[in-house]
């Protein structure tokens, strides 16, 4: 697999035996939405073995625009060379598409740029592969509702889902080759939605404001401020789990979702998940002993 979720500056093998100089790391100036697409499209040009100087001579472009792009330095790189690159490497262009306007407005480009940029080039109507249509339908109200829980609102939420459906568009062609497709892309979900949730100082997810949308808090009867405070308690403890116990428990605890859909939706099997159950149960009945509003 050509580029992980869970890698930042993934560095694939080339086995290409072209020796091509690999563009520096990504400017620390780059934004969430910019690093979206840019970390993917790095991704493919690494494991593709071409080298810069066969970008310029594809995309008809300089090699000091081209080594800009791929930094993430300087000015937003507008749509004409960006399109040029992905097209020489073979990438979908309508989830790219979508992925850098989203990028120019985290930049602050006028709509009127943004406009005038796509303009610039004729696309074809590309639909989605089938299977990825599929796959965004079977999943949709699953990951938006784990996205909630940490961003809080609907818009936030579906922003985060749509773009994480983008990016595993962009990289279907090698998502599908690899042995879990729902695993791939639960990573990948993971990692946009952690890229933007409330963090407390030691970079844990913060998620006690998530208490005040739970349906317990909008049952209870006013004055138990006891079972508010276990509430909070037990949803930033759950913040502080391991990655996969943290999932499990805000799908089943949070999300409020039937323990045999968890495993389909976070790529695992039934029995890893319900070890995993487990485990997260048995940390916070240690974190929150002897008080547990859980059971």
């Amino acid at each position: 697999m050509i580029w992980s979720p869970d890698a930042d500056q993934p560095h694939p093998p080339d086995t290409s035996g072209r020796r091509g100089r690999k563009p520096a790391p990504i400017s620390e100036t780059a934004g969430l939405a910019h690093r979206a697409w840019l970390e993917p499209v790095r991704g493919f040009l690494f494991a593709s073995g071409l080298t810069l100087d066969d970008l310029v001579d594809r995309s008809g472009f300089s090699k000091t625009r081209i080594s800009e792009l791929l930094r993430g330095n300087g000015y937003y790189p507008a749509w004409e060379i960006t399109f040029s690159v992905i097209r020489a490497l073979g990438l979908p262009v309508q989830p790219m598409r979508r992925l850098w306007t989203a990028a120019a407005r985290e930049a602050h480009k006028e709509p009127g740029w943004i406009t005038q940029c796509i303009q610039q080039v004729a696309l074809q109507p590309e639909p989605p592969p089938l299977a990825h249509r599929a796959f965004t339908e079977a999943q949709m109200d699953a990951y938006t509702a784990y996205a909630r829980a940490f961003l809080l609102t609907d818009d936030r939420a579906r922003w985060v889902v749509a773009e994480t459906f983008d990016i595993l568009w962009l990289c279907w062609s090698e998502a599908v080759t690899g042995e879990n497709i729902r695993r791939y892309a639960w990573r990948l979900l993971r990692a946009r939605v952690m890229a933007r949730a409330h963090r407390h100082h030691d970079n844990a997810p913060d998620l006690r404001a998530a208490v005040f949308s739970t349906a317990e808090v909008h049952d209870a009867v006013p004055g138990h401020f006891v079972v508010l405070s276990e509430l909070v308690d037990l949803f930033d403890a759950i913040g502080r789990l391991p990655h996969d116990q943290m999932d499990v428990a805000v799908l089943r605890y949070l999300c409020d979702m039937p323990c045999e859909q968890i495993p389909d939706v976070l790529g695992l099997s039934p029995a890893m998940a319900h070890a995993v159950d487990h485990h997260a149960r048995a940390a916070l009945e240690r974190l929150l002993s002897p008080h547990s509003p859980w059971e």
